[in-house]
């Protein structure tokens, strides 16, 4: 079967501009989620004096209170062998944390007077500096650079490179637009996840492509929507069965994990499908425009010298 790719280039384009768009829109309004790591934040340590539960006891109060999507609770052992909670948040005004110690003291019959079971309470600050932002983003930069130059070399063509790229582009973008419209809290996870859909998505590409550079020999100049049609078709259900496959995987840990994986695995869901895309719809419509591009670059002068 073969499917009609190359005819809805603009359609397939779209689409995804669209939901950038959006995403767009969601930064300027609100801005990125960011979590401890990157913003700082603020650090309670009460001694509860009794059994609990930090993640369904403790931790439902601290979102209520705080509106931290992303607390960090956990529970502790103080000196004597008394349950404490260590309650870390993104930086709190004195009225919240005020809030925050008499919410969890009222539930567990605390002292509220004297703050005695309040072990200690202060600021945090980033645990991601500007330097390592600055060295993660070159580490990025010169990697995207050098799949760039591996793959112009592997295929022997630059515009297979560029189109790469620009998948990766986009697949980068629209998990930077769901960041911005679910308001995923950006921290350690989110350079891990990042990394994780670059790799998954150029893998799948660069299969495509084989097929593209395996079928040109047996396809003329002027063919070129053809060849990325039928390209395509040859490797659509290995790739979206993959897809599938990884999907499927990825949403269990969604689904089963604590918070922190939860939000881990949501933004790899969203790239692995971003990614399946970009290398079906985005890839080698790219391709195929660059080299039409290409063409009609090469024939205009020799049109103008003929007349």
């Amino acid at each position: 079967m073969k499917f009609k790719i190359i005819e809805k280039t603009k359609l397939w384009f779209i689409i995804p501009a669209c939901i950038i768009t959006i995403g767009l829109l969601f930064f300027i309004i609100r801005g990125f989620n960011l979590d401890i790591e990157f913003a700082g934040g603020t650090m309670m340590q009460i001694n509860i004096g009794q059994e609990f539960d930090a993640r369904s006891d403790i931790e439902p109060i601290v979102r209520e209170i705080t509106g931290d999507t992303n607390p960090q609770v956990q529970k502790v052992s103080g000196a004597g062998g008394d349950q404490q909670v260590s309650i870390k948040v993104k930086e709190l005004s004195s009225e919240q944390a005020v809030e925050l110690y008499e919410a969890i003291a009222e539930k567990y019959g605390l002292d509220t007077e004297t703050n005695a079971n309040l072990i200690e309470q202060g600021s945090i600050s980033p645990t991601i500096s500007s330097e390592m932002k600055k060295t993660a983003t070159t580490a990025i930069t010169v990697a995207v650079i050098l799949m760039l130059v591996y793959i112009t070399i592997r295929f022997r063509d630059w515009r297979f490179g560029l189109s790469s790229i620009a998948a990766l582009v986009h697949d980068v973008l629209i998990v930077l637009a769901m960041y911005a419209i679910f308001r995923i809290p950006i921290n350690n996870n989110f350079i891990a996840a990042m990394l994780t859909i670059v790799g998954y998505s150029i893998n799948d590409t660069i299969v495509i492509f084989d097929r593209v550079r395996e079928n040109r020999r047996y396809y003329r100049s002027n063919q070129l929507n053809e060849l990325g049609n039928v390209s395509v078709s040859q490797s659509i259900g290995r790739s979206v069965n993959t897809s599938i496959t990884t999907i499927i995987m990825v949403l269990l840990l969604f689904l089963l994990g604590v918070q922190s994986v939860r939000w881990f695995a949501f933004p790899l869901m969203i790239g692995f499908i971003a990614g399946t895309y970009s290398s079906i719809c985005i890839a080698t419509p790219v391709w195929v425009l660059l080299n039409k591009l290409g063409r009609k670059q090469t024939s205009t002068p020799s049109k103008a010298k003929k007349a």
